[in-house]
């Protein structure tokens, strides 16, 4: 595993210091170059926020040129809820060294995630202590245990109630719609605010209409409150 991660990055608009920071969780076989691209769609709605989307730690083992934040093999059932926990502390250090660099707290952090990144968003932004502006999650799951008394253990790891967003192609093939569902009731029971949108004839990807959602999710996200 590599010892730090790093990845392409978009400054904010007109170069002014960053008012906020958005962290791009690349999927399954892709890289941080996969994702940044949505930063540049995003600046007109978020002129103030610095992007980045690091490399995962892994070369993957199904593309020769992309990487893994963890190897899947679907023959162990706990295989992602093993392969997060593994990921974690490098994903930690990295938002905690990106947050420093721009000298924001952790209020005006947002993480997201597509596929196995939306993994990673959510097990490590649900558990900082100090907890993001909000999680945008596309095409992903909420990974727990397979045991239930293990998943409530897991779930009382939870320290950090962000704002959700959950978007979900209708036609997924990869990690079925059901996965959208199954994490916003689990949410939700967690007193964490859950918004959802379903993409109508989508398969494992991300169109326009759940771009917008995403970008207007974090607008809202990163204003001033009071």
């Amino acid at each position: 595993m590599a010892a730090s991660l790093d990845g392409p990055r978009i400054p904010p608009r007109g170069g002014k210091p960053a008012q906020q920071l958005v962290v791009f969780l690349h999927g399954y076989g892709a890289d941080g170059n996969d994702l940044i691209a949505l930063g540049q769609q995003w600046q007109s709605i978020l002129p103030e926020a610095a992007f980045v989307s690091p490399h995962a730690p892994e070369p993957c083992a199904q593309a020769p040129v992309g990487r893994q934040w963890f190897p899947l093999t679907f023959r162990d059932p706990d295989e992602r809820w093993q392969g997060v926990i593994k990921a974690a502390p490098l994903l930690n250090a990295f938002l905690d060294e990106e947050l420093a660099r721009h000298s924001l707290p952790s209020d005006r952090l947002a993480l997201v995630g597509f596929s196995q990144g939306t993994m990673m968003a959510l097990h490590v932004g649900l558990r900082r202590a100090a907890g993001p502006a909000a999680i945008v999650g596309y095409s992903g799951m909420l990974v727990l245990p397979s045991d239930k008394a293990a998943a409530q253990a897991a779930v009382r790891e939870i320290r950090a109630r962000p704002p959700v967003l959950l978007v979900h192609g209708e036609r997924d093939d990869l990690i079925p719609a059901q996965s959208l569902f199954m994490a916003a009731q689990t949410l939700g029971a967690l007193d964490i605010p859950v918004e959802w949108h379903l993409s109508p004839g989508i398969g494992h990807g991300i169109d326009a209409e759940g771009l917008r959602h995403g970008g207007e999710f974090l607008s809202r996200a990163f204003r001033p409150r009071g």
